[in-house]
């Protein structure tokens, strides 16, 4: 096991001693196991780790993100900031209230929108400033997910819910407006390498005995080796011997689709992550895999199939760079404390005061979580880039750290 305490300490978690799956959990394993092995058998036993990842993430009602388990909350396997306050939404409709007034109107378009409560705070608090976008769409693969989503926007914003249109593929047509990614980029499949003797090596999945092992061989991948390569001149010297960690080869055609037909506005992504120099450090020398499953945090990926969350964290730089690809300019770049500090929280923290005077010691414990170092204050990082906009964006006035990129 990795250790894991260099890079994440979330609050909530447990490290060390896994919990086992219930029975029926096993079983929905089980079905999600033999999927893939029948996968490797037809593709000689071998298979790159992010194929892997994509199945167990994904694989069509059997993946983690695919199937019908509760996966946030207390419930569930892990808390995300909309889901730990209603602090974070009601600061991430200020950026959103900008760029709608700036563009002349337009939508919001919320990719991968957990249990709904981002949509249903970032609308209220919209509303309350008379700032409504033309349409909010949700991009959602998960059918469970966009239920629950569903039920949710219904029971606590009926009147809004009209405006609310769910997706399987990223808006077609030209418009306009913002797209929020809130902890997605660490979900996207990633290649894991390890250098050794000079080469570097990709590692694969297989199957042996009753579980999939690792294995691997010198790299074939073009891609993969040229991006070793540009980590190491970023670094200044070579990564040294042993060492193991991921690159997402995806990150921009997945950036081209989601944002194809968005003719003008802002792509906003928040995530734990770190520059590329912070990414790669020689002392980071096992990568920054991360599993969780029902409250405790691991690094082996090769269990629980399909039963937990696989990330790793984001290469800011790397979407710095993806994102000039598709035709934006980075906007900003900035730690999450600072970011919700300039998009209004302590406002926030009035009106939810004035509204309920009584949660309000509550609401200044999660604002803490949020914006402490030791919580997801510094973890967590902000990046906003625009196509066709011209300007600074709130979020990043009084900190921003594009020099570090």
């Amino acid at each position: 096991m990795n250790s894991l305490s260099q890079y994440i300490s979330p609050a909530g978690y447990v490290p060390g001693r896994r919990l086992p799956p219930s029975p029926e959990a096993s079983v929905h394993s089980a079905r999600l196991i033999e999927a893939i092995r029948e996968e490797l058998a037809v593709s000689g036993g071998s298979m790159s780790f992010a194929r892997y990842m994509e199945l167990a993430l994904y694989a069509p009602g059997l993946g983690y993100y695919s199937a019908g388990s509760v996966k946030l909350g207390s419930s569930g396997d892990f808390v995300t900031a909309p889901e730990l306050s209603p602090l974070f939404g009601r600061c991430l409709a200020q950026p959103c209230r900008e760029v709608l007034a700036r563009l002349g109107g337009g939508a919001i378009c919320e990719l991968g929108a957990g249990t709904g409560r981002l949509a249903v705070e970032i609308l209220t608090e919209l509303e309350r400033r008379g700032s409504l976008p033309e349409a909010y769409f949700i991009l959602e693969i998960s059918a469970d997910l966009r239920t629950r989503q569903q039920e949710w926007i219904e029971s606590a914003v009926p009147h809004l819910a009209s405006r609310v249109a769910w997706l399987e593929q990223p808006p077609s047509g030209p418009w306009r407006g913002i797209v929020i990614a809130n902890e997605v980029l660490d979900a996207l499949p990633v290649h894991r390498f390890r250098i050794a003797g000079g080469n570097v090596y990709e590692q694969h999945v297989g199957w042996q005995g009753d579980s999939f092992t690792w294995g691997e061989e010198v790299s074939a991948e073009p891609r993969l080796r040229a991006q070793i390569e540009v980590i190491q001149r970023a670094l200044g010297f070579p990564l040294p011997e042993g060492y193991v960690s991921e690159v997402n080869l995806a990150l921009t055609p997945w950036l081209g689709t989601v944002t194809e037909f968005l003719s003008r506005g802002i792509f906003l992504c928040i995530d734990y992550g770190y520059t590329r120099r912070e990414y790669y450090l020689p002392e980071r020398r096992e990568g920054t895999l991360t599993c969780h499953h029902r409250h405790r945090v691991h690094a082996d990926p090769l269990i629980l199939t399909g039963l937990q969350d696989i990330s790793s964290f984001v290469d800011f730089t790397a979407l710095a760079e993806s994102a000039e690809t598709c035709g934006f300019a980075v906007l900003g770049y900035s730690t999450q404390a600072h970011f919700l500090v300039d998009c209004g929280l302590e406002e926030a923290l009035k009106s939810l005061q004035a509204a309920d005077p009584q949660r309000y010691l509550k609401h200044i414990q999660e604002a803490k979580q949020l914006t402490l170092p030791a919580e997801m204050g510094e973890r967590f990082k902000v990046m906003a880039v625009g196509r066709a906009w011209d300007g600074p964006l709130t979020g990043f006035k009084t900190y921003d750290q594009r020099y570090r990129l």
